[in-house]
């Protein structure tokens, strides 16, 4: 009986957005899907409310969907709906890049164009164009700063570090964490670098849906193993591919009594507000920042090509391969934050203002 109301919905939410919205043919205007994966992160927030504001002002009709709390069915539905009632172009930031396959089918079919957004989405061969930031770049950004702050090229060492990254469905875990470790790895053979845990494989440091409370869980057990605090063992960093996973690594420094007077290096990604906050407590040292306007506004670019039948500029047609073939991508250059700069990055921008990150 569940089944059939549910289906019953379904077909009830198909019509009424049809209804309500109708197509281009009987507008005269374009639609554009935006499929964002969950609201419980700031950072999807953003880049969904930057998306339509751009999108709108361009003269486009926009739907956009969060997928629940990154529910991979949910955002299944919402795309077969976006299809169905007529959008032309379809931007997607994906919950698991190797779900949605089925279902870009039915987009191809109706010749509907994709844009995977910041995530690749992975072997479907619908997937027109793919933009995001220089996602290799990043982890080497982070690498660099941790070796930078280190000292690892003018003093003996050795230093203690211990390694994570983001979800095992995320393919940009491949770029972030492959970038860092290209920096990190000769010096944790050369024995500069310890992880005193071993956990050095991509497995080993994942951290599903990118989860703050998986990462805090999983420090816990590293400081409770390793005996890390600030009157045991040492750790001097700590590396983690974005802000959510920081923070669940900064609450369980916290809880073991560690201070922003000997608190290890921690790297992060996306300038969250928490994660701001924590740089400016000195509990976190540097976070990618990943304006996300700047990729909004490319992506616009690349929508305005598209609707016009007009060549789509891209940057890049070597690196990102989902599985069935190279997908023309547009890569936005990534910088860092940290206390020394983040007035001019963050708040002169407009990105921020003074309250929102006020400790």
């Amino acid at each position: 009986m569940k089944k059939c109301i549910s289906v019953l919905m379904m077909v009830l939410l198909v019509a009424t957005s049809l209804f309500a919205t109708g197509t281009k043919e009987e507008s005269g205007i374009a639609k554009i899907g935006v499929s964002m994966p969950t609201q419980s992160l700031q950072r999807w927030n953003q880049d969904g409310a930057n998306m339509k504001k751009q999108l709108e002002a361009a003269g486009y009709q926009v739907d956009l969907q969060y997928a629940g709390d990154n529910d991979i069915p949910t955002q299944v539905a919402q795309l077969e709906n976006m299809i169905v009632t007529g959008c032309d172009v379809l931007v997607i930031a994906s919950i698991d890049g190797s779900a949605l396959t089925e279902v870009l089918k039915q987009a191809k079919e109706n010749d509907i164009e994709v844009i995977a957004y910041d995530r690749l989405i992975m072997n479907s061969d619908a997937v027109t164009y793919y933009a995001t930031f220089d996602n290799f770049k990043v982890g080497t950004i982070q690498g660099e700063f941790i070796r930078d702050a280190l000292k690892l090229d003018s003093t003996p060492g050795p230093y203690y570090i211990e390694l994570f990254t983001g979800s095992p469905d995320d393919n940009n875990i491949n770029f972030f964490f492959g970038g860092a470790m290209s920096i990190l790895e000769p010096y944790i053979k050369s024995g500069k670098l310890v992880v005193p845990s071993g956990q050095t494989s991509k497995a080993q440091v994942a951290t599903l849906n990118w989860s703050t409370e998986e990462a805090q869980k999983r420090m816990e057990n590293l400081i409770t193993a390793n005996g890390y605090g600030p009157n045991g063992n040492r750790l001097d960093a700590v590396y983690s591919s974005n802000d959510s996973v920081a923070n669940g690594i900064t609450n369980a420094l916290v809880a073991a009594g560690y201070t922003k007077d000997n608190f290890p290096i921690i790297t992060g990604q996306d300038c969250d507000k928490p994660a701001v906050k924590n740089m400016l407590q000195g509990l976190q040292a540097m976070s990618i920042f990943k304006d996300t306007r700047t990729l909004a506004s490319k992506v616009v670019e690349m929508v305005n090509a598209i609707v016009k039948g007009e060549e789509v500029v891209v940057n890049d047609t070597k690196t990102y391969d989902n599985g069935t073939g190279i997908i023309p991508s547009y890569l936005c250059e990534p910088v860092f934050a940290t206390v020394d700069n983040y007035k001019e990055l963050l708040i002169d921008s407009g990105y921020y203002t003074e309250a929102d990150i006020q400790v």
